[in-house]
């Protein structure tokens, strides 16, 4: 695994895996359920990475969306390519929603709600909150194995 994965926190935050990518657990939560998924390379340009990628994407992104749907039941959803400071190919995922959401003794408001997410305003989590987060979308994941194309 290349360094932006281990700096969100794999294998800790590991949600799930596709082929070539990784669904992990952003640390940060800008909303409830945000996530980072990125590809198993060493890539720093989402062009360089060979088709297989591009192609497996599609599998990532059903399973993470429906996952999402399940769990937040969110209203729209941002695919963010930020890759200023880390630098391999991965997107920072946020259900966008008005209002809260909640899990457990967690809630997240969207602070950006209606406009562009404020990722200022994300809450980092403690590692209790993290491994529970985690493992509340972990079964998700799990329930998507079928979800249709």
């Amino acid at each position: 695994m290349n360094d932006t994965i281990r700096k969100f926190g794999y294998p800790a935050t590991l949600i799930g895996e596709t082929a070539h990518w990784v669904v992990l657990l952003r640390p940060a939560q800008v909303t409830l359920g945000s996530l980072v998924v990125a590809a198993k390379s060493d890539a720093t340009a989402f062009g360089a990475l060979p088709g297989e990628f591009h192609a497996g994407l599609a599998e990532a992104s059903r399973r993470v969306e429906a996952m999402l749907r399940a769990g937040v039941g969110y209203e729209r959803i941002n695919w963010l390519m930020l890759m200023m400071v880390d630098p391999h190919v991965h997107f920072h995922v946020l259900p966008r929603y008005e209002g809260a959401r909640a899990q457990g003794a967690l809630s997240l408001a969207d602070a950006g709600w209606p406009g562009p997410p404020d990722l200022k305003s994300a809450l980092t989590l403690s590692e209790a909150q993290q491994a529970g987060l985690a493992e509340w979308l972990q079964g998700l994941w799990s329930e998507t194995a079928g979800a249709a194309l």
